[in-house]
């Protein structure tokens, strides 16, 4: 029996499985050891997974942790936290199980677009090279927390629709110093600026709004993509943002010369089929 996790910023999916057959789904906040100190992480895994564990339900054998902010250096880290509340670990970037999920055993390169974002070139095993995401301030184009960023920026400077600016204000009950105190004074600001992708959904029928989008997802590709060289290989691309965002993405993927070829929601169900065997 095998627990699986993919976890970004925002949500947590979890899935227990046994030789590619599902037994039980369910989800949690997320969990990012760049944004989240010890104590949170293992409330989250005690009070969110383990607590409300149903009776009658096997334990798992093995547990594969695929996170956001798994970097190399967190990963002892992440490894320990989940050895103290589950007693079995495996930890991965959630890049490498976006990749799987993607590709299986074949090569391409892989993208997350999510609340934050990632790309990699994957040989069909490993991610052999990672164009570094930088997160929300300096990087992470085309995430739900950078279209967000850009977005309420934009609003705040007058560079959309006044109609626009007082629409958004409105339906969200905040004003220019309520968008400050939470990007600058409160804590997680990328998940904050990521919930407006709502909004912006809601507003892609107007030009300015998608094409703010699109823009985004062109600076994704000129500022990742591109470093990897590998035009020949097929781009696939998992997460909430990539998926509802999906035609936009699929434009600027086009514009920007690349062979968008596959969009997902969640690289469960491929982590699911990847670990079969195991």
């Amino acid at each position: 029996m095998i627990l699986i996790a993919d976890s970004g910023s925002t949500k947590t999916d979890w899935c227990l499985a046994h030789r590619g057959d599902v037994v039980a789904r369910t989800a949690t906040q997320g969990i990012n050891p760049f944004y989240q100190s010890d104590e949170d992480i293992v409330r989250v895994l005690r009070d969110e997974m383990v607590s409300q564990w149903p009776d009658g339900l096997p334990f798992p054998d093995r547990v594969v942790f695929y996170g956001a902010g798994v970097r190399p250096e967190m990963t002892p880290r992440m490894r320990k936290l989940l050895k103290e509340v589950f007693g079995v670990e495996q930890v991965d970037g959630d890049l490498l199980g976006a990749a799987r999920a993607l590709f299986g055993r074949q090569a391409g390169l892989a993208c997350i677009l999510g609340t934050g974002s990632n790309s990699g070139l994957y040989n069909g095993s490993f991610i052999v090279e990672n164009t570094p995401p930088l997160g929300f301030i300096l990087g992470d184009e085309g995430s739900g927390a950078v279209i967000g960023k850009r977005f309420v920026a934009d609003l705040c400077k007058g560079l959309l629709p006044d109609e626009l600016r007082r629409e958004f204000f409105q339906a969200t009950n905040q004003d220019v110093s309520d968008i400050i105190r939470a990007v600058y004074r409160e804590p997680l600001p990328n998940r904050y600026l990521a919930q407006t992708t709502h909004f912006i959904h809601e507003h892609l029928h107007l030009q300015p709004v998608e094409d703010l989008v699109v823009g985004c997802f062109r600076e994704f590709f000129r500022r990742n993509l591109v470093q990897y060289r590998r035009p020949d290989l097929p781009v696939r691309a998992v997460g909430s943002v990539a998926f509802h965002f999906c035609e936009q993405l699929h434009r600027a993927a086009a514009e920007e010369g690349f062979a968008l070829s596959m969009v997902a929601q969640s690289p469960m169900d491929g982590l699911v089929i990847y670990h079969k065997d195991e």
